[in-house]
Order: C-alpha cells, then structure tokens, then sequence
C-alpha cells in the first residue's frame, strides 16, 4: 500500500532502520479488507467441500476426481494461508521476523507450483480420456494418479529449495528496513522460473486443450452425419449441445488459467522481477485468485458435486454406511 509523509514508524525504538506503517483512507481500508477477506474465506469453504466430497464418497475417488482433491488441498492452502499474509505483509507492517517471512515466501512458491503441476496433470489426464478412451482405464489407475501427485509434490518441494536458496539460508536479506517482507528475484532465476513455472505448464495445457477440443469436435461432427443420415432430430440436438459445452468448458479452462498467471509474470517482467511494492499486491491476489476460481470450474459443474454438498450440510455423511451413498 502506498505510504504518506508524516506516517508512524512500525517500531518506535528504531527511529533509523524502522520501516513507515502503511496507511489508507479507513473506507478504502475496510472496503478492501472484506472483499479480500471474502475471497479468502470462500476459497477456503469451496476446496474444502471438494476435499470433504472426494474423500468421504467411495464412488468419487476415481483418478480424475483424485486429480481433483489434490488440487483443493493446494487451493485450500492458498486460501487459508496465503491470502490472509499476504493481505497482512502489504497492509500493515510484518511482525513475525525474518524467518516467518522466509517461511512465507517458501510456502507460497511450493504451494502455487503445486497447483499449477496438478492442473497440468487434469489436462494429461482429459487428453488420455477422450483422445484414447479404449486403453484409458489401463493407462490412468489411481495408483498411477497418486504416484504422480506425490512426483509433483517432490519435484516443486526440490524446485523452490533451489530457486530459495540464499533467501532460505539469509532470511530478510532483501529487506530495505524493520517491518518489511519482500523478495527480490534477479535476473537469471526470474527467467527460469519464467520458463519451468509458466510457459511450459502453459504451452502443455494449451496443446492437451486444443488437441481434446479437436478430437471432440470431429467426434460431435461424425455423430452429427450419422444421427442426420438416419433421420434422429433428438439425438441430433443433445449431439449440437454437447458440442457446444465442450468448446466453451475448454475455452474457460484455458482463458481463466492464464487471466490468472500471466498478470503476475508479465509484471515481474516489466519491474525486473521485484516483489516489494503496492502494485505487486493486487497482481499477486489475481495470481491467488485462480485458487478461488479452480473450485469452481473443475467441480462445480458436475452434478456429484451439488449432491455431495447437500449430504455434507445436512450432515447426512455421519450416518453410518454414508460413504457408500449413491453420489453419481
């Protein structure tokens, strides 16, 4: 947040190395604390109806659905933990010590490069559904689907240690004053990160999602010539209408992901790669807000989902034998 002239200081005792506390109009304050606190809160509730969904229902945990959950336990982080510092570090002065603030930062990249690599792995896991439906069952198991989550955990984990590495070993070492958090990423690990955290995954998604929208497409058309040849006008309609939920559901996956990542990277671009000031606020909340949108895409539009969260809200899932509800 900008800081003003005249400011108090975030430790009084430090009148030299004391960093100026922010300040904002109080309605500006408060109007931005509960929108931003909203999100966090509803980010929070949706991935956790996703987690309690996926993992209670027997008939839920298929690989895709596993796919899912992990993705909610990532987003659910983001929105239980993420959000709210990173509300905090730009709206008032850091208190918790330079290790809380290396902590922070190690947290935030692990937990963001997992969400992103388990929405690569949906998109392998899509591509494999409907490119090769015949050999999909052999080829994606949940145990595969589980190793692979645990490779993609261990992959970011090993990443970020290396991408953090003097900043873990120096904690604060990029902080200009008392009461400040901040990163500054140089040149040469900017770019790679530009490189292995976004435009890989990007390029991936996008070529698994152009490719499943043509094979859907050239299915619907064939389905289309054959119900017209035969004559079966109702069957021709549920063909035109499936055709135009696949093409808009891909459309909104691809299109919110990056509305979502590429303002955050595009920014470190243009700034040299620092992450220390007020504009870097509200790039990195749309960075979060992807979390917040995740939820939505990925299980709210299937109907298990609806049906679930009514069982979870009554309170319907501790009856006994309640895991092996019809949910489908």
């Amino acid at each position: 947040m900008e800081i003003q002239k005249g400011a108090e200081l975030c430790f009084q005792q430090l009148l030299n190395n004391s960093c100026r506390k922010p300040t904002l109009h109080w309605s500006k304050a408060v109007l931005l604390y509960i929108v931003l606190f909203c999100i966090s809160l509803i980010t929070v509730a949706l991935n956790l109806l996703v987690i309690i969904s996926v993992s209670h229902f027997r008939q839920l945990h298929t690989p895709t659905n596993i796919l899912l959950l992990s993705l909610a336990v990532s987003d659910f982080l983001v929105g239980l933990l993420l959000m709210p510092l990173e509300i905090f570090r730009n709206t008032t002065c850091w208190v918790f010590g330079d290790v809380i603030c290396s902590v922070y930062w190690y947290l935030t990249g692990n937990i963001t490069c997992a969400s992103t690599g388990i929405i690569v792995l949906i998109s392998v896991d899509r591509y494999v559904a409907i490119c090769d439906p015949l050999h999909y069952p052999s080829r994606i198991t949940v145990a595969r689907v589980k190793l692979s989550v645990c490779l993609c955990w261990f992959y970011v984990i090993f990443y970020v240690t290396l991408y953090l590495k003097d900043f873990l070993i120096k904690p604060g070492r990029y902080n200009s004053c008392y009461g400040e958090c901040v990163l500054v990423i140089n040149d040469i690990a900017g770019t790679a990160d530009l490189v292995l955290s976004f435009f890989v995954p990007i390029t991936v998604i996008i070529v698994l999602y152009m490719r499943v929208f043509v094979v859907a497409v050239s299915q619907a058309r064939a389905l289309h010539s054959y119900v017209t040849a035969v004559g079966l006008q109702r069957s021709l309609n549920q063909t035109n209408k499936s055709e135009l939920k696949a093409a808009r559901t891909l459309g909104v996956l691809v299109v919110v992901f990056l509305a979502s990542y590429c303002p955050f990277y595009c920014y470190t671009l243009v700034e040299e790669n620092v992450v220390n000031d007020s504009s870097a606020f509200f790039v990195v909340i749309a960075f979060y807000f992807n979390s917040f949108l995740n939820p939505m895409i990925y299980a709210l539009f299937y109907p298990w989902f609806r049906k679930s969260v009514k069982l979870i809200i009554t309170l319907q899932i501790f009856k006994l034998h309640s895991s092996d509800t019809n949910i489908l």
